[in-house]
């Protein structure tokens, strides 16, 4: 798919964007216990709304956004990528500034990456398909669904086992390490990511103001889908919290090596999720910071 905005890596700096996310999902995975897990089934009713505003109402919303703006299809299939994209770590940094449910957080972090080889290239395809202004576009390509349930395999499924494993093992050597590794590989996967668009400023200055409005339409969207379907479900407030920020956090880094190694000239598609990258982070820190100065005993209890 070449949508006239090339941001291409070579073949080697695709592997090294890959091994660098394998490198910051085993760092993130090493303090991870099956204990997270076991907090989503202790609380399965907001588990499950979470899972699903996270991996049916944000994917299906966004659909329709893009559809109803009538986006061009670079832009739109950006937006359905990101949404298909499953929960990002710093969520729970987020719950944890907030006053949220950590433990609710870190389960669902855990599991939404878990399910992510068959959910992510799933919605992908299904909400691409669904848009009329991009079903053309995935008529005339060969999605590799294979090809993207390996890759997510290999830098989040297989990381974050082997991150547990290790953990548990060898808990005195994770208390040295596990700080260190992580802000190491955060910071490289940074510099990597400005690097690939150092040379594209111009491009990226050009689409500014034409992507910029719809990751912070989409942003809030998943913010406030994640709220109001906890809301709905009568959930205490704590577990609004964890699921507005797990909700709209999203591991866009996975989404940009998705991009990177299948569809390398989808320049549309990686501006679009590469803010994504940086605009929920400010977002996510807007909203913990309110919270934290919002003490959960002085919000109303759960429907009232």
């Amino acid at each position: 798919m070449n949508d006239a905005l090339p941001l291409e890596l070579a073949p080697g700096g695709l592997a090294a964007l890959n091994v660098i996310l394998a490198c910051l999902m085993f760092g993130v995975s090493l303090t991870l216990t099956p204990e997270a897990f076991r907090a989503a089934w202790r609380a399965p009713r907001a588990a499950a709304v979470g899972l699903a505003a996270q991996y049916v109402a944000v994917p299906a919303l966004t659909c329709l956004m893009a559809w109803a703006l009538r986006l061009e299809a670079p832009l739109a299939l950006g937006m359905i990528l990101v949404a298909a994209c499953p929960g990002g770590s710093f969520s729970n940094v987020l719950t944890w500034m907030a006053r949220g449910n950590v433990p609710l957080a870190v389960g669902l972090t855990a599991v939404s990456s878990v399910a992510a080889p068959v959910v992510m290239p799933l919605n992908f395809a299904l909400y691409g398909w669904l848009n009329p202004v991009t079903r053309p576009v995935l008529r005339a390509i060969d999605i590799p669904a294979g090809g993207i349930l390996s890759l997510v395999l290999f830098v989040l499924v297989v990381p974050l086992l082997l991150g547990m494993v290790t953990g548990r093992r060898f808990p005195r050597v994770v208390e040295r390490v596990e700080r260190p590794l992580r802000t190491v590989a955060t910071l490289v996967f940074l510099a990597f990511v400005a690097l690939a668009f150092a040379k594209n400023t111009d491009l990226f200055m050009a689409r500014f103001g034409q992507f910029f409005w719809l990751v912070v339409g989409q942003n809030l969207l998943a913010m406030a889908t994640g709220y109001l379907a906890a809301t709905a479900a009568r959930l205490p407030e704590a577990d609004r919290r964890a699921l507005t920020i797990e909700v709209s956090i999203h591991n866009t880094g996975l989404g940009l090596a998705v991009l990177f190694t299948f569809f390398p000239q989808a320049g549309g598609m990686m501006l679009v999720t590469a803010f994504w990258g940086v605009w929920h982070l400010v977002s996510g820190l807007a909203v913990a910071q309110w919270w934290a100065r919002r003490p959960l005993a002085a919000v109303s209890p759960a429907g009232a």
